[in-house]
Formats: C-alpha cells, sequence, structure tokens
C-alpha cells in the first residue's frame, strides 16, 4: 500500500553508476543484454545503467566540462573524502551547499574518522574557476547539470523510446546520491513527483531482504496462435509450471502461497519483435499482444498472422511484507529547522531550511528551497518544489511552481552547454535509432542493425549521430547536400526525399537514405498530423528548413542480377538494382506508396520484395519523425539561434580535437594491393605549424570495370572514421572532424568513379581496404581482414545478406581480437535460431579459425569458420578480398 502509484520510474544513484528501470503494474524484463562488450541471452531485470554517480571524476579539457564515466571509488574517494581523490559529482553538491558535513558521519581521512573537507573542495573548484573563467560555484553547478542531464538521457531510453509518455510517472529515488538530484531529474523530464522511501539510501539491500523468491521457466514452441494450438500451449504452460513449482519445493521455500504466472511471447509472422501477454483465452491473448504491440511500435498489421514463439511461466513466493506502520497526520505546521544554510541553485544562491528528518511528523509540508538531512541519505528540495511526509513515514515531493520551460542561455560557447549540446545530439539520433529498430520489418535492419540515424545542419554538415554504421554516417551529409541542392526552395512541411543513388550522396544501391527536412512553425509532420506551435517563437512558418534528419537502411533487397542485390561480378549500375535519386517519398504529409512501389518495381533488375522494402522505409520516416519531435522540443527549451549556434560549437570542438591529434602525426605514405590487380595508394602530409593534414589518394588505380569503385563519399567516410579513431576521447562524429583535413581524390579512379559504373564492392571492400591504407600510412595499426567477406544467398521468396566478421589488427601494445567486424562495418550477425527459423537453411558450425591472426610480439585477431547448409535451392554469392595478398603486419 506504500509503494507509491502504480506508474513509477526507479532512480537509484550510488557511488559509481545510476541504474534506472520502468514499472507500470509489472516489472520489465529484459532477454538479452551486453556484458563487457559480450551479447547475452538470460531473462533478468530490465535496469538501464548510465555512468553518473557521486563518485564520477569531474574533468575540464579547456573547452568542454565532462562528467565521468571514470569513478574516484570508495578508495581515494572524492576530493571532500582527505584521501586525495579527484573532483567528483559529490563534490560539486558540497560546493553548491546540497551537502552539509555537519550531517555526514565522520567516517573521512586516513583514519576513517574525519569528516567531509569542504576546504579541498573549494581550493578544487577555486583553480578549475581560474583555468575556465567562471566562479566556482557556477563552475560546480555546470557539472551537476551535465551529470543531470545523462541521468534523463538514460531515463528516456527505457520510456520514452518504448513509447511511455514519463511526464505521467512518478520518480522513485534512492541510492545515497538519488535524493540530491532527484528534482533536477525529474525537471529535466517533465516530471512532476518524486518519491522518496524512509530507507532510500539503503533501499536495494533492504528491497532484497524483503523480495519474492521466484522459478521462471521458458520453452520455445512455434505455433500459429489459433484456437486449435490452445490445447498445444496449455499443455506445455502445464508442465513447464509443475516444474517450476517442483524447483521452488527443491529450495526448501514452504512460506506463502505459491503464485504461478502463465505467459506467451507472440510475434506477428514474419517478424522477430516476440511481446510477452499473460495467458487466457485467445481473444485475451490476442488483446493483450496487440495492446502491448501499439504502445511498442505505434501501429498494428492488420490481418497479419500471429505466432507464439515461446511459452514461459514464473512460480513465485511472496517475500515478507515491508514494515511500515502508519502514523497520526498532523496539521501543517512551521516545520522545525536546525539551521538556515546557503544553497546555490538556478544560477543564485539562496537561503534553504536545513531539516532533520527525525525532526518531522506526518503532514508536515517543507517547500524549496530546503535540504532534508538523515542519517543513510541527504533530500535537496530545490526552489519551486515541495516535500510532505505521509503517513507511512514517506516524502513526496510535487513542484507546486510551474517549471521555466524556456532556458536562458546565449550563443556564445559554454564549456558546460557543450557538453549537454553533446549529449542532447547523441541521444537525439539513439532514440531515432530505438525507432528504427523497433518499427523495422526486415531482419538486415532489426537482428543486424545494419542502419544508422543522424542529425544535420540547414547546410547538410553532420552534427551527431548514434554509434551506428561508420560507413554510412560519414557519407551520409552527401546525401543531405544533395537533397537541399536539388530541392532549394521547393521544399515544404511534411515533405520527405530517399534516394540510394551513389553518384548523389550514396553508397551503394542497397544503403537507401531516408531524409526528413525540419520546419520550426505550423505545418505537417511525415505522418500527415497538423502541428500547432506553443512557441511565439516559431508563431510563423520558416521559408526553408532550419535541420534536417536523416536514416540510412540497408535493405536486404533492391533488385539486381542476384538476390540480396550484392551482385559479385556486376560491370554497370544498373545490374546492382533499383537507383533513387531525390525522390519525393511523402508530399506534405501524404506518403506516394504507389508511386514508390512503381519505381522498386520498375528498371531491368526490379526489387524482388518491393512490399518489404515499403515497409522498412515506412519505419525509416517513422525514426526520421522522431528525430523532428525532439530537434523541435530543443528549440522550444532552448530558441533556435542557441541551438544552432550550438550545432557549430560542437563542430569546432570536434575540429580541434583532431587538430590537437595531427601534432603528434608524422608524414607517412603506403600502398594496399587488391585481389583485382588495382591498388588503393595514399600520402599523408601533416603540416604541424597550422595542425592541418592533406591526405592524397594519387596513384590509386584506375576506376574499375568491376564493381571495386567507390563513390567520393565513401572514400570521405573512411578518412572521417579514421580520423575521428585517432582522438582518445568521447566527441561525436561530425563534420566538423574534416574541417583540418584535405583530401584530394583523382578524378575517374576507383575512389571517384564517372556513372554508370558498378559501385557494390566500393562501400564494403574498397571502404574496408581504404580504412586498412590510412592506419598503414599513420603506422599505428596492421591491417585488419581486408573485407567484409559480403554473404548473400537467396531465391524469389527469400533473400538475406550479412557480413562475416574475422580478425582486427595488432598494433604497438596490444593484440587484435578474433572474429569480430572491424571499421566501416558494426553490423552483427542473425542469431542463429532466427537464421533458421526465417530462412530455409541451417548454420552447421561457426567457430574461430586457431592461429589464423599471424605471429608477432602483438598479434592479430583470428578469422572465423562458417557453415551453412542450404534447405531448398538457392542462388549464394560472396563478395569478398583479401585471399591473395591477405592482411599486413607492422
Amino acid at each position: 500500500a506504500g509503494a507509491g502509484p502504480v506508474k513509477v520510474i526507479g532512480f537509484d544513484m550510488g557511488g559509481t553508476s545510476t541504474d534506472v528501470s520502468h514499472y507500470a503494474g509489472e516489472f520489465g524484463r529484459e532477454f538479452e543484454t551486453q556484458v563487457a562488450g559480450v551479447r547475452m541471452r538470460a531473462p533478468m531485470m530490465s535496469i538501464h545503467t548510465g555512468a553518473a554517480g557521486g563518485g564520477s571524476i569531474l574533468a575540464c579539457d579547456g573547452s568542454r566540462f565532462r562528467v565521468g564515466p571514470r569513478s574516484a571509488g570508495a578508495n581515494p574517494g572524492p576530493a571532500s573524502y582527505r584521501r586525495g581523490g579527484p573532483l567528483t559529482v559529490a563534490d560539486a553538491n558540497l560546493m553548491v551547499g546540497k551537502i552539509q558535513p555537519r550531517y555526514f558521519p565522520k567516517v573521512f581521512g586516513p583514519g576513517g574518522d574525519q569528516a567531509l573537507s569542504l576546504e579541498a573542495v573549494q581550493e578544487k573548484f577555486s583553480a578549475l574557476a581560474q583555468q575556465t573563467g567562471r566562479g566556482a560555484e557556477v563552475a560546480a553547478e555546470g557539472f551537476i547539470q551535465i551529470a543531470v542531464q545523462q541521468m534523463a538521457n538514460a531515463i528516456k531510453k527505457i520510456s520514452v523510446a518504448r513509447g511511455y509518455d514519463v511526464t505521467r510517472y512518478t520518480l522513485q529515488c534512492f541510492g545515497g546520491a538519488g535524493g540530491q538530484h532527484a528534482c533536477l531529474v525529474a525537471d529535466a523530464l517533465g516530471m512532476t513527483r518524486v518519491f522518496v522511501h524512509p530507507l532510500a539510501g539503503v533501499l536495494s539491500a533492504y528491497g532484497m531482504g524483503l523480495a519474492d523468491q521466484n522459478v521462471i521457466r521458458e520453452a520455445a514452441i512455434e505455433l500459429p496462435l489459433t484456437q486449435a494450438s490452445l490445447p498445444a500451449i496449455t499443455g506445455r504452460l502445464d508442465a513447464l509450471g509443475q516444474a517450476a513449482q517442483g524447483e521452488l519445493e527443491r529450495q526448501q521455500v514452504n512460506a506463502g502461497h505459491v503464485r504461478v504466472h502463465r505467459r506467451v511471447h507472440v510475434r506477428y509472422q514474419g517478424s522477430d519483435s516476440a511481446l510477452i501477454v499473460s495467458f487466457g483465452d485467445l481473444e485475451h491473448v490476442i488483446a493483450g499482444f496487440e495492446a502491448a504491440y501499439r504502445q511498442r511500435f505505434a501501429f498494428l498489421m492488420p490481418g497479419k498472422a500471429m505466432m507464439v514463439e515461446a511459452v514461459s511461466v514464473e512460480a513465485v513466493v511472496s517475500g515478507d511484507a515491508p514494515a511500515e506502520p502508519r502514523h497520526e497526520v498532523h496539521p501543517a505546521r512551521e516545520v522545525p529547522r536546525r539551521e538556515t544554510v546557503r544553497m546555490y541553485s538556478g544560477g543564485q544562491w539562496h537561503d534553504a531550511a536545513l531539516v532533520v528528518r527525525e525532526d518531522m511528523r506526518a503532514g508536515d509540508i517543507i517547500a524549496g528551497p530546503a535540504i532534508i538531512a538523515e542519517k543513510n541519505a541527504t533530500t535537496v528540495v530545490e526552489p519551486g518544489w515541495e516535500a510532505q511526509l505521509t503517513a507511512l513515514d514517506h516524502i513526496v515531493l510535487d513542484r507546486r511552481v510551474a517549471r521555466v520551460v524556456k532556458y536562458a542561455a546565449g550563443t556564445t560557447v559554454d564549456p558546460v552547454l557543450l557538453e549537454v549540446f553533446n549529449n542532447l545530439f547523441m541521444n537525439i539520433a539513439e532514440q531515432m535509432g530505438l525507432q528504427l529498430q523497433n518499427t523495422a520489418y526486415s531482419v538486415n535492419i532489426k537482428e543486424r542493425l545494419d542502419f544508422s540515424c543522424a542529425l544535420f545542419d540547414a547546410q547538410g554538415n553532420l552534427i551527431a549521430n548514434a554509434p551506428h554504421m561508420p560507413v554510412h554516417l560519414g557519407s551520409m551529409g552527401e546525401s543531405i547536400k544533395t537533397v537541399v541542392r536539388e530541392n532549394a526552395g521547393r521544399m515544404s512541411p511534411g515533405d520527405v526525399y530517399v534516394l540510394n543513388d551513389p553518384y548523389h550522396g550514396g553508397t551503394h544501391l542497397p544503403d537507401v537514405t531516408v531524409i526528413t527536412p525540419v520546419y520550426l512553425g505550423v505545418g505537417r509532420s511525415a505522418l500527415g498530423v497538423e502541428r500547432e506551435v506553443k512557441n511565439a517563437e516559431r508563431s510563423t512558418l520558416n521559408a526553408e528548413p532550419s535541420f534536417y534528419v536523416g536514416s540510412r537502411g540497408h535493405h536486404a533487397d533492391i533488385g539486381g542480377t542476384t538476390p540480396g542485390s550484392m551482385p559479385p561480378f556486376s560491370t554497370l549500375i544498373e545490374e546492382e538494382g533499383v537507383q533513387i535519386n531525390n525522390v519525393k517519398l511523402v508530399d506534405r504529409g501524404v506518403l506516394r506508396e504507389h508511386e514508390m512501389l512503381e519505381l522498386l518495381r520498375s528498371g531491368k533488375y526490379p526489387s524482388r520484395n518491393p512490399e518489404q522494402n515499403m515497409a522498412d522505409l515506412k519505419a525509416q520516416i517513422a525514426a526520421n519523425e522522431k528525430g523532428v519531435q525532439e530537434l523541435r522540443k530543443m528549440v522550444d527549451q532552448f530558441s533556435l539561434d542557441v541551438v544552432q549556434a550550438y550545432m557549430r560549437h560542437v563542430q569546432d570542438n570536434a575540429e580541434e580535437s583532431v587538430r590537437r591529434v595531427i601534432t603528434r602525426l608524422k608524414d607517412g605514405a603506403f600502398t594496399l594491393p587488391l585481389d583485382n590487380g588495382a591498388q588503393i595508394q595514399v600520402a599523408i602530409r601533416v603540416d604541424s605549424k597550422n595542425r592541418s593534414a592533406e591526405i592524397d589518394f594519387t596513384g590509386t588505380s584506375a576506376q574499375q570495370v568491376n564493381n571495386f569503385n567507390a563513390p567520393t563519399a565513401v572514400c570521405m567516410a573512411a578518412v572521417l572514421y579514421v580520423f575521428r579513431t585517432l582522438v582518445d576521447d568521447v566527441i561525436p562524429l561530425n563534420a566538423g572532424c574534416l574541417k583540418p583535413l584535405k583530401v584530394i581524390i583523382p578524378p575517374a579512379s576507383m575512389l571517384n568513379p564517372n556513372p554508370p559504373a558498378s559501385v557494390v564492392a566500393g562501400n564494403v571492400e574498397t571502404s574496408t581496404c581504404i580504412t586498412n591504407t590510412l592506419y598503414g600510412a599513420l603506422g599505428v595499426m596492421a591491417a585488419s581482414q581486408c573485407t567484409m567477406n559480403n554473404f548473400t544467398f537467396g531465391n524469389k521468396r527469400h533473400q538475406y545478406y550479412e557480413t562475416i566478421s574475422g580478425g582486427s589488427g595488432a598494433g604497438d601494445g596490444f593484440n587484435g581480437t578474433s572474429v569480430v567486424q572491424t571499421h566501416m562495418t558494426n553490423s552483427r550477425l542473425t542469431d542463429p535460431e532466427v537464421l533458421e527459423f526465417r530462412f530455409p537453411v541451417r548454420l552447421e558450425s561457426y567457430e574461430i579459425r586457431k592461429g589464423s591472426g599471424g605471429a608477432g610480439q602483438w598479434k592479430g585477431g583470428d578469422g572465423g569458420v562458417r557453415r551453412v547448409r542450404f534447405l531448398e535451392a538457392m542462388t549464394a554469392s560472396i563478395l569478398s578480398n583479401g585471399r591473395k595478398h591477405g592482411s599486413f603486419g607492422m
């Protein structure tokens, strides 16, 4: 009864990280996660961890304030611990008065018997203030602002990105540092209520002692969701239920009544997105699945058959009930304060009431600014918020004064806002990527994650992207610039464009780019919805787009002479599929589906599955629309001038980061032979004085009669990728990285071909070779496998494409990694179960080829062996390189 409202966002901020979770009637679970870079499939609680905790280290590189990901740990701990530690988030709160040393235990210092040291923190922040030209308290609040934004972004990933309206939730804060930031995090998300348990500082430990004991059992079943299948499904659930209860008995769990929850994992036929719903009669299961599917993906697939992929049961024995005595609620009074302290918040100092929780009684109300101190936590009541102690000894904080949505900021670069905008731009691209993955139809995009999403400024310059496909992101800007150039003065709100033409910013034909101009004002979205503008600044429609958003996905088939559109022996672009150049996909909010399907069915070698292409295009439109919505929110908060200014600033920051790296480089040259007799040659000339470099590909082979030609956009993407990887820092991969570089690509060469040259291998094979050539010239790393191993197979009913991973190159001081996607691709292989279910094939083996990485003090990664057996007639092809010459060492 005391657990608060049904819809809750869990916010657990400890010393090294913040864990966030979502609850709306039942606990969220995930069946796949990554641990230390390894993908694992096992049922677990759905908890997202962000690298921002009380011990996260604060740093300034001269241009940006940084929070984490490194932590000071418990030893030496924060600077205030008196053990010589660095400044941390906890120290920032101490600096602004939100932590009061007198109300903390004396457990610090070498002997573990001293109070927190405010003097040590003030000394370090004073030095930082001199470095940055701002007050110590201003700097401290800036770091807190960055940490809050990072935590808010983490919450968006488990709520907003999954279709939940977070503003309707309560933020339940716990952990040692949670109460110090709860109001600020809630404000960043538009939430208006925060819940604080009396044991918030140690709530995880308390909760573990009260937790239910459960056993989960599941089994694959793969049956259609029909009335005829229900007996078989019921029988399997009965058997699993008995097994789960038997396991509880073997664990000697006797207390309490065993509850058994029966669930089915349902998906649409042809899709891989199974959702878990409670089991019942057929109508109940269908209704539950459709409600969950609409919640997650915002649409349904009427007429599409449903499949039960798996069934699961959970046998639960309830834990001990929490002891929460109810207290008498007293009339409101002036709450006794121990003292009045100075607290810096919102850019100014405040007189804040300091109240000890033990002095409060049920019914007490405290208006912010205030600090509630207790033995295991500190809760900060920010200005505009109000805290009330309930009958169950819980603190509930409510926002009583409307939040100021508009953020007052100038257009001059600020080290705090530079980091905030870096994170915001990246988060928008990540949300777009999640939207695309959720709504895509094909295995290529949904399972292999062969897609990319990014933001661009009004000129088409790349601003930020999520960590998607490098070859997409470095080249997508050229596609945007094509749309900008060829549609100047003719675009309208609600328009969306599509292209894949390698001679107009594309890479190869299967990579289809969808581009949405972002207008600020009253207009129509790409989904045909009229928009009302609340911001007076946008009361009139801008004549030209203020930004662009783009998504590029590798479609499973776009036509061509072979299924999968990766023909190994093509000599003309038309043999590789349907060419799309600057086509309007959505006209003022109206999808031109008929016209697009006609285009996909046209030409000498049309698409084999236009309907699947169309489904993925719709997913790309939806992903772009997510980006449009988030950019509009950003402009509402900061103003158009400020957002555009920081789009320039993040590019300037990336440029400066690359210039700093260039000063450490030396001139170099390298020539890489290809199996087909061609070569890639590069000379890198470093100008240390101007901190710039010239990358000259003169000497590279002429345009080829085969398909190893690479459009200039691909070559520029490889250059951008390599120089970005030289920057040992967290900066966005954006157009600024290229500003210090002059790239010379000879015309009519294989890196700058003329139409109608074929290019399908250029995007994959040649891009990999360009990357290895650049690393060879720089002398920083041996070659990875000189191929992506593009494997395609299919027939009229099935088409599939994958890149087969191999070994990465070694360098001075490190070995390469075995069987990994390298450099210009980072897609993942489809899971064997999904591959074998969706296609008539059997994966007989996939193993590491031991010893194939080469000898040396530092060894290259080993390659792999992959054996696939076809269960019906297929056309198969592999597009590759590196069989004759292999990978070079150093």
